[in-house]
């Protein structure tokens, strides 16, 4: 996905004519779900989603750090799927840091995305624990069989290890990664 593959999926294309000369990005930030819609436009994306990147594209990394510092979560979420999308190199980190301190689930998956390749092992390893400890599917952690490594099979083997401890099971998917990684 590219934002011009937003672009073009983007419904109302009167809505993005009307933000090229907008100097308030904030307000149109802010208001993109109720003029855009929460339907599914492409692949993993709304229409609001789709129109919040489109407007974070033209935006230094302290401006989009600014729109995720006082975003809602769906504000938060946007910008965390859209940080693959823009030129920025690895500036958007600091707020994939953020969304890991998340109890939202769908914010701690947004971080572990396409963008958190710009992670370092040991935050991305942790970020996958946190994953697996929500219960999220570990179909959303991008690159997971490229970077899954011994240090994770450790921490996996010791997270499953106090769940049983404590009569709880992991989820399928994490016991087959674990059965993978100990093989």
């Amino acid at each position: 996905m590219t934002l011009d593959d937003l672009r073009e999926a983007l419904p109302d294309k009167e809505w993005l004519k009307s933000t090229q000369n907008a100097t308030e990005i904030t307000r149109l930030f802010t208001r993109a779900d109720r003029q855009l819609g929460r339907d599914e436009i492409a692949p993993g994306w709304t229409a609001g989603q789709a129109g919040r990147a489109l407007l974070l594209g033209g935006q230094s990394p302290e401006q989009i750090r600014e729109l995720y510092d006082h975003g809602d979560a769906a504000e938060k979420l946007a910008v965390l799927k859209a940080l693959p999308l823009l030129p920025i190199k690895d500036a958007g980190v600091p707020l994939l840091l953020d969304a890991l301190r998340t109890n939202d689930t769908r914010l701690v998956a947004a971080a572990l995305g396409p963008y958190a390749r710009h992670l370092d092992a040991a935050t991305w390893r942790q970020g996958v624990i946190k994953i697996v400890f929500m219960g999220v599917p570990l179909a959303e952690v991008e690159d997971l069989d490229e970077r899954a490594d011994a240090e994770l099979a450790q921490m996996l083997r010791s997270l499953a290890d106090e769940r049983a401890a404590a009569g709880r099971e992991m989820s399928a998917d994490a016991t087959a990664l674990l059965n993978r990684l100990e093989a």
